[in-house]
């Protein structure tokens, strides 16, 4: 049975994204109707992230506490959950990046 984890995706996202708007608008010029608007979002999305992967069956213990961490605890139960599933489904690699054929380094050759 697969879990469609589209809400999970998107509300993790917007935690992230709402918590770096708060912390900008902190920063900088401090509006309060901003910051009445961007609260609740955030708390919202926050529950959201925290209840529907304590909802989840395939979620580890491990994951479901991973889930309360503030801002970043849904990116990284939604990469929990990809790794599982990978290794549920033998998948050798979970998230392969580009094949590099030669030995140029990653950061470009050195001059």
């Amino acid at each position: 049975m697969t879990v469609p984890l589209r809400p999970l995706r998107i509300a993790a996202h917007t935690e992230l994204v709402s918590l770096l708007l708060m912390l900008a608008n902190l920063a900088t010029v401090h509006l309060k109707p901003l910051t009445s608007l961007l609260g609740p979002a955030h708390g919202c999305a926050y529950l959201f992230v925290v209840l529907a992967t304590w909802r989840l069956a395939p979620a580890a213990t491990a994951t479901k506490a991973t889930a309360v961490v503030p801002g970043i605890g849904g990116l990284l139960v939604l990469r929990s959950l990809s790794h599982a599933t990978a290794r549920s489904t033998g998948d050798t690699e979970v998230s392969p990046g580009p094949e590099r054929h030669d030995s140029t380094p990653a950061c470009g050759p050195r001059t």
